[in-house]
């Protein structure tokens, strides 16, 4: 039975959505870093669901694999392109129109830090699957609460940045900020000319 394209570990391409943003539109990317992150935690929560920690085929290991491989790689990516690059610009603005929102942003890097361990321990077991085959009940019972409470949590964080933080950020950051976030986040993906 082939598996379902929410499971793969490519992210499916959908006709007719938005091109993804460039670092020209740093604010832009992040939001499209959340419709990644979305998909690659939905390729591991219905994983987890239908393999309940049993043998995997070779299409399920290759989605762990590689959702496992995004989350440890391109995630903390995007934790230090808000954390270093966004969030301090929008502070150093004292504007007191964003002052609420600014607020909100330690309990933004909060979520970081409690996503990271989540799934610094997603990874153990997932990387425990793909060596042994399989889990026992206990760790695929953890590995499937661990993913619960990240679709929680992601829900609500991912909700913030996208209605309230994203949309003020790209209102008030002047035109040199938002390019200084881009060329900071191209670095940190090695791409050394991004196109600004």
């Amino acid at each position: 039975m082939p598996i379902p394209a929410s499971e793969r570990n490519i992210v499916p391409i959908v006709i007719g959505a938005k091109r993804d943003s460039d670092f020209t539109d740093p604010i832009g990317m992040l939001g499209d870093c959340h419709r990644r992150i979305e998909r690659f935690l939905k390729v591991l929560v219905t994983l987890a669901a239908n393999a309940e920690g049993g043998p995997l085929t070779d299409e399920q290991r290759s989605a762990l694999a590689g959702s496992l491989l995004y989350f440890r790689n391109s995630a903390p990516k995007h934790t230090a392109d808000e954390e270093e690059s966004l969030f301090p610009r929008l502070h150093r603005l004292h504007q007191p129109d964003i002052e609420p929102l600014l607020a909100r942003i330690e309990s933004l890097e909060q979520d970081h830090e409690c996503a990271q361990q989540s799934h610094d321990e997603i990874d153990r077991l997932g990387q425990r699957w793909l060596a042994e085959g399989q889990l026992s009940n206990a760790d695929a019972e953890r590995f499937s609460t661990l993913l619960r409470q990240l679709e929680k949590l992601y829900g609500h964080h991912i909700a913030i940045e996208d209605t309230e933080v994203f949309p003020a950020a790209a209102r008030v950051l002047p035109a040199a900020a938002r390019a200084a976030i881009g060329a900071e986040m191209a670095a940190r993906r090695g791409v050394t000319e991004p196109r600004l």
